[in-house]
């Protein structure tokens, strides 16, 4: 069932073209390992593209249908993205260009990387590649040609649910560390490493090896990574908000919150606010609306 919708135009001189996101939850089974199944449609005339960024999320696995899309992360040189694109965790934005198009999208939580890709979350972090070239994607692969023979976006839908729910039957056994570490890390009373740790009942150290293994970075970067994804997603659900009311209650001043900004962005607040959002930014509402947060690294595992 669809529960989250958003259709807007490119932006001024683009009237033409037309971007629709939409959102369905996953079934019961996959809520620990899974955030949302979403569809993003680009209708642009020859030669129009859109562009826009994502903020740093979890894994993300798209099936792309049209024009390929050109996508970079942190910066480096935009490169045309494979039609299965397998992205690791992210703590840095990723810039992406589309034209005409059509991309199934799977938002894969900490807890559903460890159980359905056998591969640290760290060699893929802040890195994409071609599912269906790398082994640690195999399982996922036979998605592209079910999905390219399109149905309906509800039947399609079904589909990638149902596959996922059928690799768990020869996944490995849950960790049960890694929930109670997302778990904590999207409580926003944790203030530092050693609360983690104390709340998981493990060393620093043993945090350390477990952060990176299944969120793909340093808790210290997770932490001011989940700050910083706080006060972004009061912003992108009233884009109206100066700044300094979205601001986390971690943050010592808007200074700090600058240097974040610049860090996981690229760019300063204020040049971000001006930049169309063609994509995320009417879709950040109806994704509150389907998953129950605006960005995916805020989303609290189920389970």
């Amino acid at each position: 069932m669809t529960v989250g919708k958003c259709i807007a135009a490119a932006g001024p001189g683009r009237a033409e073209t037309r971007v629709a996101t939409r959102f369905f939850p996953v079934s019961a089974a996959l809520r620990p390992y899974a955030s949302i199944i979403y569809l993003t449609e680009v209708d642009a005339p020859p030669g129009e593209r859109v562009e826009d960024y994502l903020h740093p999320e979890w894994a993300n696995l798209r099936f792309i249908a049209g024009e390929p899309p050109l996508a970079a992360i942190a910066g480096a040189t935009p490169a045309t993205a494979p039609a299965f694109i397998a992205a690791g965790p992210t703590s840095m934005a990723t810039y992406f260009s589309a034209g005409t198009m059509r991309a199934w999208g799977i938002g894969l939580l900490p807890m559903g990387w460890a159980k359905f890709v056998p591969l640290s979350a760290e060699a893929l972090a802040d890195r994409f590649c071609d599912g269906a070239a790398h082994p640690a994607f195999a399982a996922f692969a036979p998605l592209g040609l079910r999905l390219a023979a399109a149905t309906s976006p509800e039947e399609d839908a079904r589909t990638i649910d149902e596959h996922l729910v059928g690799l768990l039957a020869e996944a490995p056994p849950d960790d049960p560390a890694i929930f109670a570490a997302h778990r904590a890390l999207v409580d926003d009373d944790l203030r530092s490493v050693a609360d983690l740790a104390a709340a998981l009942n493990l060393s620093e150290r043993s945090v350390e090896r477990l952060s990176r293994r299944a969120f793909g970075f340093p808790p210290k970067l997770l932490l001011r990574r989940q700050r910083f994804l706080r006060s972004l997603a009061r912003f992108m659900l009233d884009p109206s908000m100066a700044w300094t009311a979205t601001l986390d209650h971690h943050y010592h001043d808007q200074a700090q919150f600058t240097r974040d900004f610049q860090r996981f962005m690229g760019m300063s607040p204020r040049v971000y606010a001006a930049r169309p959002k063609p994509i995320l930014g009417a879709a950040a509402l109806a994704r509150a609306a389907a998953a129950g947060e605006a960005v995916q690294g805020l989303h609290r595992p189920q389970g």
